[in-house]
């Protein structure tokens, strides 16, 4: 998705402004002396924009995993005779919950967070010189 995202704004970026779309890149409010430097690390970001989102869309989802897998290994200590085993599970059980709940949340978040990024991005390829 993030890639469509990138894909979607560069094409759009260029149709709308022609090459004036690169302007987005030089900053004309810089000293000319480190305009160039500028406009390259410009360009380092843009192109990382899809690998930022990704990793960031990745570790959000693989930490919640991990965490209900690591709780979801206490759940089947009822079969264990001990009275242990009756407490552990349904707390264990109820974490899981409340944990998949959290989960749900971040990912609304996310989406909050990609939806706005992806606004933003889109402001800079219709308008390349705000």
């Amino acid at each position: 998705m993030a890639m469509a995202v990138f894909l979607s704004v560069t094409i759009l970026g260029f149709v709308k402004n022609g090459f004036g779309f690169l302007g987005v890149f030089w900053i004309s409010s810089a000293p000319l002396i480190l305009r160039p430097i500028l406009a390259l690390i410009e360009v380092i970001s843009y192109f990382v924009r899809p690998v930022s989102h990704s990793i960031r869309l990745a570790g959000n989802m693989m930490a919640g995993h991990a965490v209900i897998k690591v709780f979801a290994a206490f759940a089947p200590l009822v079969l264990i005779s001990t009275g242990i085993g009756l407490v552990v599970t349904p707390l264990s059980i109820l974490a899981i919950t409340a944990i998949y709940a959290l989960e749900v949340l971040v990912a609304f978040i996310q989406a909050y967070v990609f939806a706005i990024l992806t606004c933003v991005y889109l402001r800079d390829a219709l308008h390349p010189h705000h």
